[in-house]
Parts: structure tokens; C-alpha cells; sequence
């Protein structure tokens, strides 16, 4: 709540006691204001003074070192903000001519003089590495970086970041909306060598699932059981077909990509800050349907990302919070308003009172998280502790294969996956997100324990300590799959 690196510093062992093995910092890169997201930075090697000098921020990387933690930093390549920009004051080649993003003109990547603007973003990108010494990189909206050049500035970049670890392993991720896939290809395969991309699909498919709505962009999923399916097994979900809102075709095959290359989430900073109240997962849903939804994206073989306080379900909401002077405020308060009024459900004149005025300080501060609530909604923070320790310590989970994975919808809203392991060590996630469900005649092979082994329960949502109401007795002679649920099974040799 001091907003500091010092008193973020002495939450790390919260992170270590959850199981979590990476932090993700939000952009720091100094901007105008007392308070903000950190997407319109402009001076680009700087970290803002808001949270304390740049030794304090050594200082807070070093700590969580120390704890076991590595730190990535959360980079925008793909715009400046609109305060305090004055790079053009030095050069009219910094921007592009032919290439705009939603936030303005694009940088000039593959123009006239663009060789001083491509390694002013590529020394950034090293600068960060050497400097704080930090373990990775997450790139923003990368879709909005064009560059028509041979070596995409990107890729350029990537190898940059992999210089300045003198040989630590780093990493680099990114937002990739279009979902082209060669940008988490090796260069050897014409791709720009990045570690992993973020998938938007997994998480629009379970919010579909979880809240009933699929408005605006949500509207290109259904959040059937064959998606979520196709998501746990593949990855993307859109790999090149036709989407009929965006009016073009979205994605490339990615078959091939290994499932640990796939950032997958419930909640991220985008996809609760620009939703409707800035409301989190738990809060659009039954409790039984959150448990379940959660225990399929910790046990999924892609990498999971939590957001800020969602491991302990906050009360706090999360929303668009900008600090600037008068006219652009109201510049931004209206577009943030008609953005938001693409969701239907705030297109009514009902709805007009109930905008978060962004500019407002009070907006920033509801955002502030309470820890005191891990002691309140103990029964959140065990459930996501938990799941991240079976995770990490249960031997098919952990390899992440999911070409060892197979999937089956048995129920309108139940499905179930089956996880093989070796010599018959495999593991069956049964996830029904409707009514309980009395399973008859069970006539797929997925449901068979391996030869010499029967299904014993491994770990349920409806756990007591979870807030569930308890599990029934597993009986694999008349299956029954209790609703709102994620039940595990473990094959266990027959004595």
C-alpha cells in the first residue's frame, strides 16, 4: 500500500510461501503524473521516481534474488505516452511515416535513419538486463511493432537481451494479439527466438465459461467444453482461421509449439482493467465454478501467470487509473468511457453513473490491495497454494506435455482430460462447470485406468478447506461428477 520498492520488498516471502517462482513488474519507465498504469513512459532509462530511486529497485531485484525469485520487467516498444515526450525535439526519424498504432505514430523501425531509433529501443532492451540485472523481459502489444526490415527489430532485440545476461538464463515473453507463432520460433526456424507469448485464448474461453457473457470481443468464444479442451491441448485457439468481428483471418499453426511457450491466466492487468467495474474472476462467478476454473489453469501444461492479489481472491478492483492535467483527463475520461460502452451491457443509460473517473486519485487508491485479507480468504490463498505445489511436485503435471494429453466433452458443460505419465502414471481431470451429472453409459476409452490400476482421488475443488461442501465417494462403477467441480484422479497400481 506505500506504493515503495522497500515495502514491496517485504511481501516477496508471501510470493515464495504461495509457490511462486517469477515476478512480473509493471512498466517503470518514468511518466508523467503521481499515479498510473505505467504504459505512456517516455524516458525510456529512467525508472519512475514514484517508488523510489534506482537503487531501491536494485535493491528490491537483489531480494528477490535472494529468495529464489527471478524478476522480469514489463517493456513498451510500441508508442510513447502523450506527456513529457520529447525524443522528436531531437529528431523527426524517430517516428514513422507509413506506420501508426492506436496510441499514435509508430517508431521508425524500417524507414529513413532508422538504424540510431532501432538500437535506441535495442540498447534499452540490454540496458534493463545489464543494469538491474533482472531475469526478463515482457514486451507490450507487440502487434502494434512494425518493421518491414530482413532482421526484425525484434529479433534483434531478443538476442540483445540473451547478450546482456553474460550468460544467465533470461527470458522473453510477449502480448502477440495478432498470434503469429514464429515470434516464439527459433531463429533457425525464421522466428524471432522470444520464449513465450501470451495466450488471451485461454483466458477468453474460461471467462466466457465462468460469467455467461460474451460480449465485444469476448464474443468470438462460446466457452464450450472444446474449447477449453483445445486450449488446454494446442494453445492458441484461433491458428489461422477467419474471425468474423476482427473481419480478417487471426493466428498461425502453432501444433508444433511446446505447451510451456503459452502464458496462460485468469486475470491479467488488461483483461480486469478493461472490463466492465474492473471486477476480478471470482466476482463474475459461482464459487464452485471459480475453484474449477482455477484448478484447470494451475494443472494446464502452459506457464500460469497470476495477477496481483488474485491468489487470495481481493476484494479490491483493478482499474484504469491515469494521472494528467485537466484537458487531456477529460480527453481520456471520454475515451475510456466509449471504449467501455462496447460492452452492451454498459451501452444503457443505466450505466451512465457507474464510470471509474480514471484521473481520479480516489480510482487509484480502491486499487490498492489489502493482505490482510490472506487471513480472511484463507480458504482462496490454500486453494491456489496448493495447486501450485501438486504442480510443481506431482511428475506428469509438472513435465507440461501436452502432447501427452487427450480430452473428451462428456456433458454439455463436463469434460475431462486425461494426462498419460509413464507406466500408466497418468492422471484424470474431470471438470463440470454445470448441474451434478450422473454419468451413464460412461462409452469412452479415456475414462479406462491403465491395465493393473485403479483411479484413486488426488484432489478435489470441493474441498472443505477450499469453501466446498466436501466430495462423494469415488466409485468408477457408477460415475458421478458433482457440479461447479475440478475432481483429480491418480491411476494407482492394483495391490
Amino acid at each position: 500500500r506505500e506504493g515503495t520498492w522497500r515495502a514491496a520488498a517485504k511481501l516477496l516471502p508471501h510470493l515464495v510461501d504461495l509457490g511462486v517462482t517469477l515476478v512480473e513488474v509493471m512498466p517503470i519507465c518514468e511518466f508523467a503524473g503521481d499515479f498510473g498504469w505505467g504504459y505512456d513512459g517516455v524516458d525510456m532509462f529512467a525508472p519512475t521516481r514514484l517508488y523510489g530511486t534506482p537503487d531501491d529497485f536494485r535493491r528490491f531485484v537483489d531480494a528477490a534474488h535472494r529468495s529464489g525469485l527471478g524478476v522480469m520487467l514489463d517493456l513498451v516498444y510500441n508508442h510513447f505516452g502523450p506527456v513529457g515526450n520529447y525524443i522528436s525535439e531531437f529528431s523527426q526519424d524517430y517516428f514513422s511515416k507509413r506506420h501508426h498504432t492506436d496510441w499514435g505514430d509508430g517508431l521508425n523501425f524500417d524507414g529513413q535513419n532508422s538504424g540510431p531509433v532501432r538500437e535506441f529501443i535495442i540498447s534499452n532492451a540490454g540496458y534493463w538486463i545489464d543494469e538491474f540485472h533482472l531475469d526478463g523481459l515482457r514486451l507490450d502489444a507487440i502487434h502494434a511493432i512494425v518493421d518491414d526490415s530482413a532482421d526484425h527489430v525484434l529479433a534483434a532485440l531478443t538476442r540483445r537481451v540473451r547478450e546482456a545476461g553474460q550468460g544467465r538464463r533470461t527470458l522473453v515473453t510477449a502480448e502477440n494479439e495478432l498470434q503469429k507463432c514464429w515470434v516464439i520460433r527459433g531463429a533457425d526456424a525464421g522466428g524471432y527466438g522470444m520464449d513465450a507469448a501470451w495466450n488471451d485464448d485461454f483466458h477468453h474461453t474460461c471467462r466466457v465459461a465462468a460469467s455467461g457473457h460474451n460480449e465485444y470481443y469476448f464474443g468470438d468464444y462460446q466457452g464450450t467444453p472444446q474449447e477449453m479442451i483445445a486450449a488446454v491441448r494446442w494453445g492458441y485457439l484461433y491458428q489461422g482461421q477467419w474471425n468474423l468481428r476482427q473481419e480478417r483471418k487471426r493466428g498461425s499453426p502453432c501444433f508444433d509449439i511446446p505447451a510451456m511457450q503459452f502464458v496462460t491466466f485468469l486475470q491479467n492487468h488488461d483483461q480486469v482493467g478493461n472490463s466492465p467495474r474492473g471486477k476480478r474472476i471470482h466476482e463474475l462467478t459461482s464459487p464452485g465454478r471459480h475453484r474449477a476454473l482455477t484448478a484447470l489453469w494451475a494443472l494446464a501444461p502452459g506457464t500460469p501467470l497470476i495477477f496481483q492479489g488474485q491468489e487470495f481472491s481481493s476484494s479490491a478492483p483493478f482499474l484504469y487509473f491515469a494521472d494528467h492535467e485537466a484537458e487531456l483527463s477529460r480527453l481520456v475520461r471520454q475515451g475510456r468511457e466509449g471504449e467501455l460502452r462496447n460492452f452492451s451491457r454498459l451501452a444503457g443509460e443505466d450505466a451512465a453513473d457507474y464510470f471509474d473517473d480514471p484521473c481520479d486519485v480516489r480510482t487509484f487508491e480502491k486499487c490498492k490491495l489489502d493482505f490482510s485479507e490472506v487471513e480472511t480468504h484463507a480458504s482462496a490463498y490454500l486453494l491456489h497454494r496448493d495447486l501450485l505445489r501438486l504442480r510443481r511436485e506431482d511428475p506428469v503435471f509438472s513435465a507440461q506435455r501436452a502432447d501427452r494429453i487427450e480430452g473428451a466433452t462428456i456433458a454439455p458443460e463436463a469434460f475431462l482430460l486425461r494426462y498419460f505419465g509413464e507406466h500408466g502414471n497418468d492422471r484424470l481431470l474431470l471438470v463440470n462447470l454445470g448441474r451434478d451429472f450422473a454419468w451413464q453409459p460412461v462409452a469412452n476409452p479415456l475414462v479406462a485406468a491403465p491395465a493393473d490400476h485403479d483411479w484413486k482421488l488426488l484432489w478435489s475443488s470441493e474441498d472443505p478447506r477450499y469453501g466446498g461442501l466436501g466430495t462423494r465417494l469415488l466409485d468408477t462403477q457408477n460415475w458421478y461428477l458433482p457440479g461447479h467441480a475440478t475432481i483429480v484422479l491418480r491411476a494407482d497400481p492394483l495391490a
